[in-house]
């Protein structure tokens, strides 16, 4: 058993560990549903908050610049990760410029909190389309007319209706040799074209071509019912059927270039950085790296995960990526965020490359690259590896929701942990003073007939290596000691095979670092057909003692 000041750290650890994973609470935010619009288009502004009291904000600063009209709050509340929910509330109200222009949504009180300013750009008033003047009838644009093959095009459909609706259907054809996904809800808004108020439903869609050549893509269909005007009411013609065709629309599609970098990745651009990076390392202690990155034209489905290379002299944990998608400019563009857990294993100075990511530039049709710098660190010496590897182990477990645990918890968590720790040291300075001699440490050999059976039989071991998840796994491996062992590492020292040791290995891999877990249940299956080979006993002599003598006694 470890010393109390060995232990000191190791406690420590894991409570650092634990409070830099706690889940973070969202802050007030807003955003407008349109950042470019004409004149005499509106554009909603979004509020959403985490204050469960929080009241409508004052829009009064609004009015110099925009008509206000729409108001709306909504209330309730979402699950967060780690279990329980927050309240979440949204505000919302439509703004119709009164000038074109960049204007400035100022930043505006939220309950105790502000909201940031925001930009929007309104262009002057576009030509009129050119079936202006019907009760109805469909626009259609594509962001470029010749994208390159896999290249995600933003396709967007308006629908224009100046005859209150009572029902409607609005249908896009899929193309032949492309596929075609909606991105996000309708947006509505209301514009004025030669003088008829029309109200506009704008439906976003992800055009991706599978192959070069001429890509036609069918025009939308639009069936719905009307409300006539106070004459058709009074002779029995309230309700109309209405009918629209879009227009089609024609793309050229381009191949994919012969020197075009692999995986193909088609893009307006990219962007890399680095959100966190740490300012201090200890040699068995976890660091975070935040590191984003912004894609104009791409999906997130179409993006390769985020990853760091390698690291020498320290081992890599990813959280899962957070993943936002917005529609652009007409097109998607995806931002993801990843955190990733650095653990050094030892002192001295460390470099984490940098992430490296090839992409094709659509528009100027090259090949271009978008890099992280290395990071040069230098890593104070810590806390041992064993204890850093069974305080990291534990605690992006619970991170990676394998335990639920409420966010509001983690404190009581740390405490409790503590409680128990100090209870353990007391407990075993009452039984070494009990016994009336320094306890001495278990020599790692297999269980004999007089020590407790081992938690796991061979047969209970082979039934969880064909169907048992990482965690059944790793507890059916840890229990083949008797007593069962607190972690695969102190499992492996346990063990005198090195396929054993190289199997479990990989099962770590396989469950914090993406690796094969497939490759990994076949390698545990071959080690231990036949069982565990455990270590021969250590000489008598060559055990040291949980914790020393509080009073040694005169040497004889």
């Amino acid at each position: 058993m470890m010393s109390p000041m060995a232990l000191l750290p190791r406690l420590l650890g894991w409570l650092l560990v634990l409070a830099c994973i706690a889940p973070a609470q969202a802050a007030t935010r807003a955003w407008l549903d349109r950042e470019r619009i004409g004149v005499g288009e509106t554009t909603t502004l979004n509020i959403e908050t985490d204050q469960a009291g929080a009241r409508m904000p004052d829009f009064s600063a609004l009015a110099p610049d925009f008509v206000l009209s729409g108001h709306s709050s909504t209330r309730g509340s979402e699950p967060v990760a780690g279990g329980g929910h927050r309240p979440r509330v949204l505000f919302a109200v439509a703004l119709q410029p009164r000038r074109e222009g960049l204007l400035t949504v100022p930043a505006l009180r939220v309950g105790a909190e502000s909201t940031a300013p925001l930009v929007l750009t309104v262009l002057p008033d576009a030509t009129a389309p050119a079936r202006a003047g019907e009760p109805v009838f469909i626009e259609a644009e594509a962001d470029t007319d010749a994208p390159w093959v896999q290249q995600s095009v933003g396709y967007t459909l308006r629908l224009y209706y100046a005859t209150p609706l009572v029902s409607g259907q609005l249908d896009q054809p899929v193309p032949d040799g492309a596929a075609v996904h909606r991105v996000g809800s309708d947006v509505q808004y209301s514009r004025e074209i030669a003088g008829r108020r029309y109200t506009v439903v704008e439906r976003r869609f992800v055009l991706v071509p599978e192959r070069s050549g001429t890509l036609v893509v069918p025009g939308a269909r639009f069936e719905g019912t009307g409300v006539g005007g106070f004459f058709d009411d009074m002779f029995g013609g309230g309700r109309r059927a209405l009918r629209a065709q879009g227009p089609s629309r024609v793309l050229q599609v381009q191949p994919v270039p012969a020197s075009a970098p692999q995986p193909w990745l088609p893009l307006q651009s990219m962007q890399l950085r680095y959100l966190a990076t740490p300012q201090e390392l200890r040699a068995g202690e976890a660091a975070t790296v935040d590191v984003e990155l912004v894609a104009d034209g791409a999906a997130a489905s179409q993006l390769p995960e985020l990853r760091l290379p390698p690291v020498d002299g320290a081992q890599v944990f990813p959280e899962p990526p957070q993943v936002d998608e917005l529609f652009e400019r007409g097109r998607p563009r995806t931002r993801v965020t990843r955190r990733f857990a650095v653990v050094p294993v030892q002192a001295g100075p460390l470099r984490l490359p940098g992430l490296r990511q090839a992409w094709w530039d659509v528009d100027a049709g090259v090949e271009r690259t978008a890099a992280l710098p290395d990071l040069h660190l230098e890593v104070e010496p810590g806390a041992p590896a064993a204890a850093v590897d069974d305080a990291v182990q534990a605690a992006f477990e619970a991170g990676r929701g394998d335990r639920r645990v409420h966010p509001g918890a983690w404190r009581w968590l740390a405490i409790g942990l503590a409680v128990l720790w100090l209870g353990t040291l007391a407990w075993a300075l009452r039984e070494r003073r009990r016994a009336g001699a320094p306890a001495r440490r278990l020599p790692l050999v297999q269980p004999r007939g007089d020590a407790p059976a081992p938690a796991t039989s061979l047969r209970a071991l082979r039934e969880v290596l064909v169907a048992g998840d990482a965690r059944e796994l790793e507890a059916a491996l840890c229990g083949l000691a008797a007593p069962s062992a607190a972690s695969l590492e102190a499992l492996s020292a346990q063990l005198d095979d090195p396929g054993q040791r190289a199997a479990i290995t990989m099962l770590q891999e396989a469950r914090w670092n993406d690796g094969d877990m497939a490759a990994a249940r076949r390698a545990l299956q071959e080690a231990f057909a036949r069982g565990p080979r455990w270590r021969a006993p250590a000489p008598a002599d060559a055990a040291a003692s949980l914790l020393p003598p509080l009073y040694p006694g005169p040497r004889m």
